[in-house]
């Protein structure tokens, strides 16, 4: 895929989403932080209706230490892996307050650091949070950005690094949320709805369909 395609694709995005953003409710690099550990093998969907309950009650590091690991599963045993996320959580709000003040760091060493943090979560915190243009490859993003054409690689980490430096410069600061959404509602995993998409005619998937959204 050359400059030219891959530039289209991105203002095309753009133009019909001028703002995207994580579909995870928050208000806070906290809460965005939190709702990110949960996510992992979550939806968002579960995610947002377990943290609608938690945040209310809990929503810095020292109100969540002071529920306890007992008093936050209950909160979050709707989600898939609570019981090591409730563990994380507290290991991690400990680690605030110890060393940072009670604020989420905005720099990437430090989030990886933090018990339930790696790398696409330090992405997704330095990007949504914090403004950076980093580019969080979840399965979503790995797929549409393999099947597409648009950065080809073997590793998330391969497909992180492509990206990066394929994408113009003027789009990266959304670029990860506009992926997210195209793999998410339309170019899914099983069988992508390529009738229905607005790149359509720019992507170099060989077995397109002619599928429209339901």
């Amino acid at each position: 895929m050359n400059r030219e395609k891959r530039r289209e694709i991105f203002s095309r995005l753009r133009h019909d989403n001028p703002q995207p953003t994580t579909e995870l409710n928050y208000s806070t690099p906290f809460e965005l932080l939190i709702a990110v550990i949960l996510s992992a093998q979550a939806t968002d969907k579960g995610v947002n209706k377990a943290t609608a309950r938690l945040f209310p009650v809990a929503n810095t590091p020292q109100a969540i230490l002071d529920l306890g690991e007992e008093g936050l599963k209950r909160y979050i045993k709707t989600i898939g892996l609570f019981n090591s996320k409730a563990k994380n959580i507290i290991k991690t709000c400990r680690i605030l307050l110890e060393s940072h003040g009670g604020e989420v760091p905005d720099d990437r060493k430090a989030l990886e650091a933090l018990p339930g943090v790696g790398r696409k979560t330090a992405n997704v915190v330095l990007n949504t949070a914090f403004g950076h243009p980093t580019m969080a490859v979840d399965t979503h993003i790995f797929r549409v950005a393999n099947r597409t054409g648009i950065a080809r690689g073997k590793t998330v980490l391969e497909v992180e690094k492509r990206l990066l430096r394929l994408v113009p410069r003027e789009f990266l600061q959304n670029a990860h949320h506009w992926l997210i959404l195209l793999g998410r509602y339309t170019c899914v995993a099983r069988k992508p709805r390529c009738g229905a998409c607005l790149i359509e005619d720019l992507c170099e998937y060989r077995h397109k369909t002619t599928d429209q959204a339901p």
